[in-house]
């Protein structure tokens, strides 16, 4: 057998033996690219730019084996394309959220304001499923607010999520041991149980952050009192029409209705919808991606130990604008 054809049979072995002892590097799947636009109906030279805002508000970066850009970091970069782009004459955002952390729903919150400082263009919120705490937190950032016949909103107001794993510790015969440099350099931990004073002053900071909440909401919602927002603001949900009927919403509609109410407000007669999306990400249609796994009610989470367990990461307390049932 002549020498290099040898040569070349080896090749492909070696290749395979390298791969397995881990010197090389292979990337079966794409990264996640750039964003490009996608045109799902309508015609005309204005657009009107479908975001979809969807799971609980994270900065927490996603695992799985594409790497994706967490929600945050996702939205930035949909509104700052959005708004080099001036044939954008208007955004609807798509919410089906139940909140999140309180840091991720106000730097939502921030960009969109901020966007349409540059731009003054309308935004339209269209509440899905749910649109509750931190979910609405984000829509009153927009000019209008549609909510479906089926949808919940609400739950105005702030929770802190800890844990205590003092009993499990004891069952196991651990002991955890904290060295500080004060008395309260370790309230919250989870492993030992919180003290009167330790919770007052966790009460202060959530305090703060509800007078926050509710700052935001009058903001957005000028034809409400500060009066009548905290009588609304004790926690509970609100069906699409009570929404309305407290003044929390605009419309009771669909996604459809949403489309055409910013077309309306941007003084487009015609206008193409479009979504930005990354290459591999197919969505033929406004109701893409939502009702196919990406948020909805699988964002939702249920209390269990699971949930506890990823919001509550290290045992850090984590202060949220999330309803949580």
């Amino acid at each position: 057998m002549p020498k290099s054809r040898s040569i070349a049979r080896l090749i492909p072995v070696m290749g395979l033996a390298a791969a397995l002892s881990g010197c090389i590097t292979i990337n079966l799947l794409p990264g996640p690219g750039p964003l490009k636009e996608e045109q799902l109906s309508g015609t005309g030279p204005g657009k009107v730019l479908l975001i979809e805002l969807s799971g609980l508000l994270s900065a927490q970066e996603g695992g799985g084996l594409v790497p994706q850009p967490n929600l945050v970091a996702q939205i930035k970069e949909e509104l700052t394309r959005a708004a080099e782009d001036e044939r954008v004459g208007a955004v609807v955002l798509r919410i089906n959220s139940p909140g999140g952390t309180v840091t991720a729903s106000d730097i939502l919150y921030h960009e969109v304001r901020a966007f349409k400082g540059k731009r003054k263009v309308p935004v339209v919120a269209s509440i899905m499923d749910v649109g509750a705490s931190g979910g609405y937190y984000v829509a009153v950032a927009a000019d209008k607010i549609l909510v479906h016949p089926s949808s919940v909103t609400g739950s105005l107001g702030v929770i802190m999520l800890t844990m205590n794993a003092r009993g499990l510790l004891e069952k196991v015969g651990l002991e955890a041991t904290a060295v500080t440099s004060g008395p309260k350099k370790d309230m919250g931990s989870p492993f030992r149980a919180m003290t009167d004073e330790e919770r007052a002053i966790f009460q202060g900071v959530i305090d703060s952050f509800y007078e926050r909440f509710l700052t935001v909401v009058r903001e957005g919602r000028p034809n409400l009192t500060a009066e009548q927002i905290r009588t609304l603001a004790d926690g509970r949900i609100y069906a699409g029409a009570q929404a309305k009927a407290a003044g929390l919403v605009d419309a009771v509609g669909y996604l459809d209705d949403a489309i055409e109410l910013a077309k309306k407000e941007a003084g487009l007669a015609e206008a193409r919808v479009v979504v930005y999306r990354r290459p591999g990400d197919y969505r033929p249609n406004i109701y893409a991606r939502l009702l196919s796994g990406g948020g909805g009610w699988n964002g939702l989470p249920s209390l269990d130990l699971m949930t506890l367990t990823s919001l509550v990461r290290g045992g850090t307390p984590q202060f949220m604008y999330l309803w949580m049932p």
